[in-house]
């Protein structure tokens, strides 16, 4: 998507992007320019799931969110009634593949009665240089639940691109995208790609889904996030996630970037 093609949407609109300093927050903002208004406990638009107080204030004026949603799915159902209020037409909501179709998160967005999109992608080829994955492969293991089972990582510049289109352009209310990579790869065949541009060795540890449950605990993260997480490596070892999607095709009308592609623009590169 092209800064002209944005700049296509309303000149009073205001993008509120909650998650704003997140791996996909951070680029929708960047692609969103001055539509755009960052939101997050750091930012200067201050927002956090935890302080309703702080709700309001972000709202104000704003007549799009880009959504990243809390834990709790009972704060996105209280959180929407009042955004509608505050005049906010659009909805984009950052889901995951995989999410039922009774899922709470999504049925707050499509129950909200203005327009939405529902944004499903695969687990983020960033997670590897940027969040939970980048820690052991600087320190040369990484020990998933997975097997060898093969995945189609999405870049999280697609997932920008797709998000940015839904909150400026029309053609996309009450879709729901599901949004992957183009190359199904396996946690060994990634490693080894990183390695041929890092030359540092990784090496992966397949191991029991409840001793990762368990030191995803022991790092800190709730149960339910623990148990999440693991069960999504499964679906990984078990075949369920090997699929292709089309979301990004259908909506930006190319093919989605390559794990090169996100590897020359890495911190890895």
């Amino acid at each position: 998507m092209t800064t002209s093609e944005i700049n296509q949407s309303p000149a009073d609109a205001t993008v509120l992007v909650l998650g704003a300093t997140g791996k996909t927050g951070r680029r929708v903002t960047a692609l969103l320019g001055s539509a755009a208004r960052p939101a997050s406990r750091s930012s200067a638009t201050r927002f956090d799931w935890s302080a309703p107080d702080t709700w309001e204030p972000a709202l104000a004026g704003a007549t799009a969110i880009y959504v990243v949603p809390p834990d709790n799915p009972a704060l996105l159902a209280e959180f929407v009634p009042l955004a509608v209020k505050a005049g906010v037409t659009r909805l984009v909501l950052l889901s995951m593949r995989g999410a039922p179709d009774d899922d709470p998160f999504e049925a707050a967005i499509k129950d909200s009665g203005v327009e939405w999109t529902i944004l499903r992608p695969t687990w983020f080829m960033q997670n590897f240089d940027e969040d939970m994955f980048a820690g052991p492969v600087l320190q040369g293991e990484l020990a998933v639940p997975a097997g060898q089972g093969i995945h189609p990582f999405v870049d999280v510049v697609d997932i920008a691109e797709v998000a940015v289109a839904a909150l400026t352009r029309p053609g996309h209310a009450g879709q729901t995208y599901e949004l992957s990579g183009s190359e199904p790869l396996s946690f060994p065949e990634v490693l080894a790609r990183i390695v041929g541009v890092t030359g540092n060795p990784v090496l992966y540890a397949d191991v029991a889904p409840e001793d990762f449950a368990a030191s995803m605990r022991g790092l800190g993260y709730p149960d339910e996030i623990a148990g999440l997480v693991t069960m999504l490596l499964v679906r990984i070892r078990t075949g369920e996630e090997a699929h292709l999607s089309d979301g990004v095709q259908r909506v930006l009308g190319r093919e989605p970037r390559t794990f090169a592609d996100y590897l020359g623009s890495s911190n890895f590169a």
